[in-house]
């Protein structure tokens, strides 16, 4: 049946291409208010798309913020239920005048589709809507129950998200939930991803003198916040590139040799990286490779840091606040809620008396790992192998996916995250693209994926 539906896919591409097309040219950018209308034309695209295409149960479901899509083709009871997720919501296209083409006018350039959201998420999301399609039209029915997830708010924190999730959790029963909104690990080379490192935010911000005043006047005796936080950032790691704050790596779960095998076999060249983003030198935790840095340990980062002039020219101020933004990178079994404790702790011990602190918590997120023995897991490596001649590769990812967690946590669901990215799609950048061959190859994946998953002997 697959070989009909793989037929039925090369002879409509070109169709699914013009579709995509169609979706991208909605401006659903979900952080800008004003484009509210565009992110519910978005929703209501995809719904008409599901019901053209069969699908029985379509509803748009209202929220505090955007919609959220929900479509359903249920096979059978005797099949086991995959529950895909997407988001069909994009990103501000700013700086306009990067870009080669005009964001929401797509347009295809050397076999790459060049749009806002080509990518991230909705080339990869429309893959699993097309695959349904084809196996629909061939075999008139799916080997699995199918249930779409596809949210509005992903790129603005996906506040409306597990509220949803948790008030449907019948409506959402699965076996198992699988993303495509990841990277492969490198052009041509399939991959996984088991791991997801977690996230904890957080703002902080000194306050000293009533006011900015004169360095000339109170310089020597008044308490600078800029080097009071400066001195309390440097002091957030040690000479070997491990964070200080009490407690921080009590929980971490250590790598097993297995996985450190693995991330010893893949085909990683640290040079090309290092030109790749326009660095001479690495600095990792002391033991670890890059892969493992970037992957597999947590982390520390200011992300964004201010006080005083920014101006043109000089001017002599003691300024009056210092603040910073930093973001933590956790992994199993780390908790966002301890970690911020424990950080709170740390500013709160280490602030002097001539300043005032002020501590946010800004988010949070979960690791996840999942366990690459679970059958869901390996029918999705079968299916790539067919598709790229090769297994794919089990990697672990440095970013969060708060929703992974979600899954988890509210449904007890492990997710499949199957991607079909590129770290260089420019995905959040001007020119955004899809190559136009990992869009076939992961339309024809998942095809795999669905025949393979829904005849395995224990759902046969």
């Amino acid at each position: 049946m697959t070989d009909q539906a793989l037929s039925y896919v090369e002879t409509h591409f070109a169709r699914f291409v013009e579709e995509l097309k169609e979706l991208l040219r909605i401006p659903s950018i979900s952080t800008d208010p004003a484009y509210a209308a565009e992110v519910r034309r978005a929703a209501e695209w995809l719904a008409a798309h599901f019901q053209a295409l069969g699908f029985p149960k379509v509803e748009v479901f209202e929220t505090e913020g955007h919609p959220i899509v929900y479509a359903e083709y249920m096979a059978g009871a005797a099949r086991p239920t995959v529950l895909v997720y997407g988001h069909y919501d994009v990103q501000p296209p700013d700086p306009l005048e990067l870009w080669t083409s005009p964001p929401f006018e797509p347009e295809v350039r050397d076999g790459m589709l060049y749009a806002r959201g080509a990518c991230d998420d909705k080339g990869q999301l429309f893959m699993h809507v097309k695959a349904a399609e084809a196996y629909l039209r061939t075999a008139g029915t799916l080997p699995v129950n199918l249930k779409f997830l596809l949210e509005g708010e992903e790129e603005s924190g996906s506040a409306h998200l597990a509220p949803f999730i948790e008030a449907h959790r019948e409506l959402l029963r699965a076996d198992v939930v699988v993303i495509s909104d990841t990277a492969m690990f490198a052009p041509g080379v399939p991959s996984i991803t088991y791991g997801l490192r977690g996230l904890a935010y957080v703002e902080v911000e000194l306050t000293g003198p009533a006011r900015d005043l004169h360095s000339g006047v109170y310089g020597g005796a008044v308490e600078n916040p800029i080097n009071v936080l400066a001195r309390l950032i440097a002091g957030l790691h040690d000479e070997n590139h491990r964070i200080t704050i009490p407690g921080f790596y009590d929980a971490v779960r250590p790598l097993t040799e297995e996985e450190r095998r693995t991330f010893r076999a893949l085909p990683f060249d640290e040079e090309a990286w290092k030109a790749e983003i326009g660095v001479s030198a690495v600095r990792t935790e002391q033991g670890y490779t890059v892969l493992e840095a970037i992957t597999a340990r947590p982390t520390l980062d200011v992300n964004g840091i201010w006080g005083g002039y920014q101006g043109r020219g000089a001017k002599t101020v003691l300024p009056a606040r210092a603040g910073a933004k930093i973001s933590m990178r956790l992994v199993p079994d780390q908790d966002p809620e301890d970690i911020l404790e424990k950080t709170r702790r740390y500013f709160e011990e280490h602030t002097p008396p001539t300043c005032q602190l002020r501590f946010t918590a800004l988010h949070g997120a979960q690791p996840v790992l999942v366990d690459t023995r679970h059958p869901a897991m390996q029918a999705a490596a079968e299916a790539m192998a067919r598709v790229f001649g090769r297994r794919p590769y089990f990697t672990r990812e440095g970013g969060s996916i708060p929703v992974v967690a979600d899954f988890k946590r509210l449904l007890g669901l492990d997710s499949v995250l199957m991607g079909f990215g590129l770290n260089s799609d420019a995905i959040h950048s001007p020119d955004e693209h899809f190559g136009l061959d990992r869009f076939r190859q992961g339309i024809d994946s998942i095809l795999h994926f669905l025949h393979l998953y829904g005849h395995q002997p224990s759902n046969s």
